[in-house]
Parts: structure tokens; C-alpha cells; sequence
């Protein structure tokens, strides 16, 4: 049998991290275990759905890398099929026209509450009811009345329900619009989905859309559900514990590679391993390891996580990302030996792109703004006069290079009996604008000979009031 996954976001909100953890498990199994995996956009809902929400679905998707074999695909596409199969239903007798109004099924749940009963639908038209003036009808979906259904579910385990507490769910509205549940249920038949890997909160509408299934002669899935991702202080996820659109996360500079293996952590292990690459990943993940307890979002571990993989990463690699961080604060580069360079120098002191792009500013400004209490620490005194002769030596070196800069720095030192640090801070305020940097002969190899002696003379300057 050849696996079969399927990640089917509703365009109602943001693809957030729960959303991504969801479709992550379900890609990974699918390459696990050589299979096919699927994205498909259900979008009945028209009045929730909007295009910015699909737009940002499939841009999540394109930059976390999870590629889909098939789709996307999109419901709203396929209601002609939805359609068809309805009326067969209808013909079959395995559903039926519901005539009763919105009032009428308010009161029975008014009553049934009265009673602490669970409100359910009394099955008023189950056996047949003729047409009523000025009534559009409903479809409902004739759920077995006896026994019972169960769920053998690879997270969760045997979960039991019983026929007579699922009610006659609606599976057409009276526009003639198919609902999620069943439109669910055609689409992972027709596209022979075999493992239905979705949150936990799905749960309860697996039974409905199993006997759905077993109507129409079609082969049950496997099903998984997933636990939820909750916040640090316990409670449901939230805009300010991290569910904000996907691509936020890549606007703040974190690696699609880190956060998906920081998500894979949320409810599976793999021994005491933390850092995973994507192919260990693939190689590692089996769908039945998950746990089923919920899991808690920690933001300084993703953070962590990601760092790792900034120093773990090809500079290569990671050029693409630091270009379009620089990009958003208005500088450009295509200097691919100088923006290696920078990600070397950086990526030990920043634990984000965003963060990188930020503190190599210096890298690429005209001019730097010198921190007046770096100068008043650092240029004050006898500054100027190290300047002063770091400059002399640097104009005269034969080659630029980090070997050659520290050999020079490192002599003056000593003709001046001073530590490295004492030649080092004045150049780097000068250099940089700050009193923090890589480390000095790094940050002037990759700024150059040219601008390096240019902000030589102009913190000189400066210093001397010119």
C-alpha cells in the first residue's frame, strides 16, 4: 500500500505554527515511508475564507520547504462532484431532505438543555417528511441509529462512540452548499488518502465522516490525531504565546529549517537528540511516536534551536536569508564572499537573521554614527594617538588579510606595551561605531582597506574637532 497524506488548512485564519506541526507530521510520514503527500484548501466557508489567508498558506508552505506531490486543490472547485454524490446518497436512501427551520430546532435544543440532555438533532424527518411551503431543505446524512463506532486511532489509541449520540449531521445547506464534514469525507476518498494525520480537536468528527465512508463502500483511513499546542502559562495557543501567521516567523528571521525541527520536538522525541536536520528527520519520524499529551510553546527554545542551526548551516546557505533581512532595512548586497564572511563573523552573536542583519549594519553604511560613550571611553584620551599609528600600519601593509591585520595590530601592542584589547577597542568604536564587534581583525578584513582607514580619519577628525 502506498501511503497517502494530506494537509487541508481552512483559509479561514492564518497558517499558524499548529497548522504547520499538523502538516509537518503528515509531510514526514509520507517521505518516511515513500509515499505521496497532498495539500488541499478547503474553502467551503466563503464567508470566513479570503484570498490573503490562501495566499499565506501556500507561501508558508513554499518557504518551509514542505512540498506537496499533489495540489493544492480547493473545494470550491469541486462542487460538482460533491454534488453528484449527494444525489446518489439521496437515492440510496443513506440521506435525506430535512424540512425543519432554524426555530423549530432552536426550541428542541432549548428543551433538550432544559432537561441537561446533549442537544442533537430529534430526527424529525429521518422516516420522510413531505415539502413545506417556503422551506428550502437541508440534506442529512441517515447516521446508523444502533451499535457503535470505533476508532483506532495511532496517537489516542481504541476511542469508542456510540451510533445513538451522533446525530443526523447536515451534509447539505439549504443553498445546496456542501458542509466540511462531508466534503472531507469525498475528498480523501477520491484521492485514496490512507493516513488522515490532523489536531485532536478534529476528534469527535471522525466517527461521523467513518460511517460516512462505510456508506459509500469506500476504504477507512488510518486515522491520527495529534494533541494541541498550548501556550507557556497552559492555555490554548494565542497570538501572544506565538500563533501569528507563518510567515511572521520568517520575517523575524528564524530558519524554516528550526522552526520545523523545533515543532517535531512538540509531542515526539527521538532519544535525547535535539537538533535535527531535515533528512534525520525523515529518517527518524514514525507517526505512532507521538505522545498525546499536549505540548507546551517555549519561544526562548525555538530561539535556541535556531541559533543551532545558524551555526550548524553552510554561510552559503544561509545567504539568502540574510539578504532579504538587510533588504527590509533598506540595504542590498550581492558581494557573496563578503556576506559569507559576515555570517561567520555573526552568527555566534546573534540568534536570528534579523538580529544578524541588524548588528552588520556597519558593514554596509557610508558613514557610522559613533556611540558617544563608546567615544568618551574608548577616543578620548590617548585614542586619537592609537588611531593614529593602527592607521600608519594598516595603510602599510603589503596584503589585507585577517592573518596580516592581526600580525599588525598584535606588533603595535607590544612596541606600545599595552594589551591587544587596548589597541583593539579604540579601532573597533572607530570601525564600527560600537564597543562590540567580531572580533577586530575579522571586521576589518571584511570591511576592506579603503573604508577601514577612511573611518580611521574620520573618527581622527572628529576627535580633533575638524
Amino acid at each position: 500500500m502506498t501511503v497517502v497524506t494530506r494537509f487541508a488548512p481552512s483559509p479561514t485564519g492564518m497558517l499558524h505554527v499548529g497548522g504547520v506541526r499538523t502538516a509537518l507530521f503528515s509531510w514526514l510520514y509520507a517521505r518516511r515511508m515513500g509515499g505521496k503527500f497532498i495539500l488541499r484548501v478547503e474553502d467551503t466557508d466563503r464567508e470566513r475564507s479570503t484570498d490573503e489567508a490562501v495566499r499565506v498558506i501556500l507561501d508558508g508552505m513554499a518557504w518551509l520547504g514542505l512540498t506537496a506531490d499533489e495540489g493544492p486543490y480547493y473545494q470550491t472547485q469541486r462542487f460538482d462532484r460533491y454534488g453528484a454524490v449527494i444525489g446518489q446518497m439521496l437515492a440510496a436512501g443513506q440521506a435525506y431532505h430535512c424540512y425543519c427551520t432554524k426555530e423549530e430546532l432552536e426550541a428542541v435544543r432549548a428543551e433538550q438543555t432544559a432537561r441537561k440532555e446533549k442537544p442533537r438533532y430529534p430526527g424529525t424527518c429521518r422516516h420522510g417528511r413531505a415539502p413545506r411551503p417556503g422551506v428550502q431543505p437541508v440534506v442529512r446524512f441517515r447516521n446508523p441509529a444502533q451499535g457503535s463506532v470505533v476508532v483506532e486511532d495511532l496517537v489516542h489509541g481504541s476511542v469508542t462512540f456510540q451510533n445513538a449520540e451522533l446525530d443526523d449531521l447536515i451534509i447539505a445547506r439549504s443553498d445546496g452548499t456542501p458542509t466540511y464534514n462531508f466534503c472531507v469525507v469525498v475528498d480523501d476518498w477520491d484521492m485514496g488518502v490512507t493516513h488522515v494525520i490532523r489536531g485532536d480537536d478534529h476528534l469527535n468528527n471522525t466517527p461521523r465522516q467513518m460511517n460516512m465512508l462505510l456508506a459509500l463502500g469506500a476504504a477507512l483511513p488510518t486515522y491520527a490525531h495529534v494533541p494541541m499546542i498550548l501556550g507557556p502559562d497552559g492555555a490554548k495557543l494565542s497570538k501572544r504565546h506565538g500563533a501569528v501567521s507563518v510567515l511572521q516567523y520568517e520575517e523575524e528571521g528564524y530558519l524554516p529549517d528550526a522552526l520545523l525541527n523545533y515543532l517535531v520536538r512538540l509531542g515526539w522525541a527521538h532519544g535525547d537528540q535535539e537538533v535535527f536536520t531535515r533528512e534525520e528527520m525523515i529518517a527518524a519520524f514514525d507517526i505512532k511516536d507521538v505522545n498525546r499529551a499536549a505540548s507546551a510553546f517555549n519561544p526562548e527554545k525555538l530561539l535556541w534551536l535556531n541559533q543551532q542551526h545558524m551555526m550548524r548551516a553552510t554561510p552559503a546557505t544561509l545567504v539568502p536569508h540574510l539578504r532579504a533581512q538587510l533588504r527590509r532595512i533598506g540595504l542590498d548586497c550581492d558581494d557573496q564572499a563578503l556576506l559569507e564572511g559576515i555570517i561567520l563573523a555573526q552568527r555566534e552573536r546573534a540568534k536570528t537573521m534579523k538580529e544578524m542583519a541588524l548588528n552588520s549594519r556597519f558593514f554596509f553604511a557610508e558613514h557610522v554614527e559613533i556611540d558617544p560613550k563608546a567615544a568618551a571611553k574608548h577616543l578620548g584620551g590617548g585614542g586619537r594617538e592609537t588611531l593614529q599609528r593602527v592607521r600608519e600600519r594598516l595603510a602599510g601593509l603589503g596584503g589585507w588579510s585577517t592573518e596580516a591585520i592581526h600580525g599588525a595590530l598584535e606588533a603595535l601592542a607590544a612596541e606600545l606595551g599595552a594589551g591587544l584589547g587596548k589597541v583593539a577597542q579604540p579601532v573597533r568604536v572607530a570601525v564600527t561605531g560600537a564597543a562590540v564587534s567580531p572580533p577586530i581583525d575579522v571586521t576589518l578584513a571584511l570591511l576592506g582597506r579603503e573604508r577601514t582607514l577612511a573611518r580611521l580619519d574620520a573618527a581622527m577628525a572628529a576627535g580633533s574637532g575638524a
